[in-house]
């Protein structure tokens, strides 16, 4: 809570005492104002790399950094994200000169540092080939003896990073995989389904020409707003971040942002599903088009509309 910034002062001391009385007040007054400098919250320090369409620079695509962001400011806490290589940001983070990341895989040796929020995404990894690739994989180890671009220092977790007679090849993001698939050097690359739906969106006469894409995710990773344990006030951060994500998701903030369409999910934490539409009105019609925050529907479970 931020304390008051206008301190009013009634005084009326004897002469005698005056000097006294002023010198305790100017040492109150300091003191004060001290209390008041370090309890003003200072502008967060972030870093992402390029991931388009979740992160990088302010004239593209960024979804998990608007999200973010745009959470962050709801909440009172300003905050702004810097663009680098994935590895420098890790590093710069280490070394205290980053603050966090609004967009961030969770792992056991990132725990030791840093403080996570609930996931507010869900990334599904799936394949994408050449054009006449088979791309009907469902676990990693299908893949053994092919090689698969994937981003170096990400956290994609046991079910990839632990499988056996698969030939990663490190690249430096997601375009970078892609070059090496085009230019034959890779047998595929593993990205978020949204990427691939980005490139079909956005490129769709490329990619039905030169890719395959599959449809099967082998992998499903939850992402994260990170930040120091020793920022000042990190988990009251946490906590006033995690408490508004479900407000852009029932607001239909979140499906505008993150451009999907309608979305599915628990935007009031009921346990139960909800459709929630793109924008600020519903429709007469059925959504055409829906987007699962976290997963596949179970089958048996019909969603409430909201």
């Amino acid at each position: 809570m931020t304390m008051p910034r206008t301190i009013i002062v009634s005084l009326h001391p004897k002469p005698l005492l005056r000097g006294l009385v002023r010198s305790s007040l100017a040492a109150c007054l300091a003191a004060v104002a001290l209390a008041v400098s370090a309890a003003e919250p200072r502008e967060l320090k972030l870093g992402s790399d390029e991931w388009p369409p979740f992160t990088g620079s302010v004239e593209q695509q960024r979804a998990a950094l608007d999200l973010v962001h745009t959470a962050l400011d709801r909440a009172g806490i300003s905050a702004a994200t810097a663009i680098h290589d994935w590895k420098h940001v890790e590093i710069a983070i280490r070394r205290g000169e980053l603050d966090g990341s609004a967009a961030m895989w969770r792992n056991a040796i990132r725990e030791k540092d840093l403080l996570f929020s609930a996931p507010y995404l869900e990334n599904r990894l799936i394949l994408i080939g050449a054009k006449g690739s088979d791309v009907t994989a469902t676990h990693m180890s299908e893949l053994t003896g092919k090689r698969v671009a994937a981003v170096g220092h990400y956290a994609y977790g046991e079910d990839i990073e632990r499988v056996e007679g698969v030939y990663f090849v490190s690249s430096h993001n997601d375009q970078d995989s892609l070059d090496k698939l085009l230019a034959g050097d890779v047998d595929y690359i593993l990205v978020d389904e949204l990427v691939a739906q980005h490139l079909v969106t956005y490129q769709p006469d490329e990619a039905a020409a030169n890719l395959e894409i599959g449809m099967k995710p082998l992998a499903r990773r939850t992402l994260h707003f990170a930040i120091r344990r020793d920022v000042p006030n990190a988990d009251k951060i946490i906590a006033r971040f995690n408490a508004e994500i479900p407000k852009l998701q029932a607001d239909g903030t979140y499906a505008r942002i993150l451009n999907v369409g309608w979305i599915r999910v628990d935007a009031d934490g009921d346990g139960l599903y909800e459709l929630v539409p793109f924008g600020e009105s519903v429709g007469q019609m059925p959504p055409g088009r829906v987007y699962d925050v976290f997963g596949d529907l179970p089958e048996a479970e019909e969603p409430d509309e909201t």
